[in-house]
């Protein structure tokens, strides 16, 4: 089954070329069903990545999902075409009286920003509040999970003496939860993070639990006990050339970054990279859009947050 998106977003051919079953607007018009709700806040610069990168991953299931793109009111990116956000992307006051059975909150280069002196963290705390009675189940990537482990739990973060980038091995610390149905016991995903939460912090909240966890990138997933909001630090829908993209990137600016561990082929820069984490990312992003929100939710969506 599809993902149904708007009419004549960018990623819609990048994903068809991949044979993925995207569904326009209008296709989805003529079926009778209800399509889960999936509202994704993207807080990244290269906003057209991202989408394609997080629907690619959304979109291998049964389910319909109706997705929407949503963008700060307080804050207009310069590193991305106007045009393509007035086109696909709408605001907070526009949906606030709207429920979604689902929410990704993206990542955002802010590392070295205090939360508090983010341009948009006024908004963002005002979505996060949003979500407790509008959305079913939130899904927190990357900066945004460390954003909302200090927003709702005042769970501070650290830095790391250099950034961590690569791709390494994590251990599963509940096996058994549907989140990881059908991954192996020891998986891999990417990171690419200046910043970092103690594992004994996270233990000491009493309404969150920890999930996975990695010897090198520390703690990956955490979830709330009632399951409506998971922390997910590592990028399991990274595209094969995404780390080496950043790499480069930074290489270029002069500003000498660490090679990516695990991830080139003989730490040659030269070679390509070789994916071991796309199965990881699918079932995780499958997994959590099947138990944590079609299986959970309400079928009559009025009832979320009652």
């Amino acid at each position: 089954m599809p993902i149904k998106i708007m009419d004549s977003l960018p990623a819609q051919a990048i994903l068809e070329e991949e044979n993925i079953f995207v569904m326009t607007e209008f296709r989805a018009l003529h079926q009778d069903i209800r399509p889960l709700k999936v509202l994704i806040l993207n807080l990244m610069p290269n906003k057209e990545v991202t989408e394609t990168q997080i629907l690619r991953k959304l979109s291998n299931s049964p389910l319909q999902v109706d997705i929407e793109l949503l963008q700060t009111a307080s804050y207009t990116p310069t590193h991305v075409d106007s045009n393509h956000l007035d086109s696909f992307y709408t605001t907070f006051d526009k949906i606030k009286d709207r429920k979604y059975d689902g929410m990704i909150i993206t990542g955002a280069p802010l590392a070295y920003v205090k939360y508090e002196d983010v341009a948009y963290w006024d908004e963002l705390c005002k979505i996060m509040d949003w979500a407790e009675k509008h959305v079913h189940c939130t899904y927190y990537l990357c900066w945004g999970a460390f954003a909302g482990l200090h927003y709702h739990y005042g769970i501070n973060h650290e830095y790391y003496a250099e950034k961590l980038s690569g791709v390494f091995a994590h251990n599963m610390i509940k096996p058994t939860s549907p989140l990881f149905r059908g991954i192996d016991d020891v998986f891999y995903a990417p990171h690419s993070r200046e910043i970092y939460v103690k594992k004994e912090d996270i233990d000491k909240i009493p309404e969150l639990e920890l999930m996975a966890y990695s010897d090198k990138a520390g703690v990956t997933i955490a979830k709330t006990r009632d399951s409506r909001k998971i922390f997910v630090t590592c990028h399991a829908e990274y595209d094969a050339r995404t780390l080496a993209d950043e790499y480069f990137r930074d290489l270029n600016k002069g500003l000498n970054p660490k090679l990516p561990e695990n991830y080139f082929p003989d730490n040659n820069p030269e070679n390509e990279p070789i994916v071991n984490w796309r199965s990881t990312g699918q079932l995780i992003y499958t997994n959590w859009l099947n138990y944590y929100v079609y299986q959970s939710t309400f079928f009559d969506i009025d009832k979320i947050g009652t």
